[in-house]
């Protein structure tokens, strides 16, 4: 099995976390948006509680995470029988 899905889902959490880190986002807009342990965490609580590094690491174990299962779905279709 190829993890190609997994490597760029991967490159793009850490370019969200270092775009954010950088100073560019500086009201946070594309971190909020694009990151998915922040949607949680502004669900049940304060994202300014919350240590950011822990969300930089989540962020990308999330894309990880998300890259690997469409990884996995791509090589469960492609042995799929076509008939």
């Amino acid at each position: 099995m190829r993890y190609t899905l997994t490597l760029a889902c991967t490159i793009i959490g850490i370019a969200l976390c270092l775009f954010n880190y950088s100073g560019y986002d500086p009201h946070n807009i594309f971190f909020l948006m694009f990151s998915v342990p922040t949607w949680f965490v502004e669900l049940f609580g304060d994202i300014h509680r919350v240590n950011l590094w822990t969300l930089y690491v989540l962020t990308v174990i999330s894309y990880a995470v998300i890259g690997y299962l469409c990884d996995r779905g791509i090589a469960k279709i492609r042995t799929w029988k076509h008939l």
